[in-house]
């Protein structure tokens, strides 16, 4: 099952980087004047609005959900980006500069998957896609705490394994809602 997660998680991640190089090459990295709390609050608007589609059972914006949870997954990575490059003010990044540091943050992410899947026997298989919305908000309020406290934390863990979290939960929403579609 390790393997076929590890396939699935590979596929979905091509796929988001895919759409991260292609908005870089449209937008540029203008996302680089955002702070982190800003990256948290766009990330918390993606999820929300997953939230509020899976209890009203309708959309009216054309946008499916599986593109949502795609754009969890960049802003998340985004943010550990932007925690990597510290203080720099180097503003516009061409991608091929770009990729190394998005490949490392997926690099780290999915090593913290894969221990916590050998710990929990990959319990998130059995794990209905609207409570995965739901730790993902509980994670971005966690973050916002954090935020809000200037980073301090007496017993937490800090952002960084919070997005982690956040980009490894919106990976098996993905893999779940491709398994519905099949």
């Amino acid at each position: 099952m390790i393997d076929k997660t590890a396939s699935e998680y590979k596929q979905v991640i091509s796929t988001c980087k895919t759409l991260f190089a292609k908005k870089t090459h449209d937008y540029g990295t203008a996302w680089r004047i955002l702070r982190l709390s800003s990256i948290t609050d766009q990330i918390f608007i993606k999820a929300q609005r997953i939230r509020s589609i899976q209890e009203k059972g309708v959309q009216k914006v054309g946008d499916p959900i599986k593109d949502e949870f795609i754009g969890i997954i960049n802003y998340c990575l985004i943010a550990l980006v932007q925690i990597h490059l510290g203080d720099s003010k180097e503003m516009e990044m061409p991608f091929t500069q770009l990729e190394p540091l998005y490949d490392k943050a997926v690099e780290e992410t999915f090593e913290l998957l894969q221990n916590k899947n050998h710990d929990y026997g990959e319990a998130w298989r059995d794990m209905r896609v609207s409570s995965i919305t739901d730790i993902i908000l509980m994670k971005l309020l966690r973050v916002k705490q954090i935020e809000d406290n200037a980073g301090k934390t007496l017993a937490s863990e800090g952002v960084k394994a919070n997005y982690q979290d956040m980009i490894n939960y919106a990976v098996f929403a993905l893999i779940k809602l491709n398994e519905n579609n099949n």
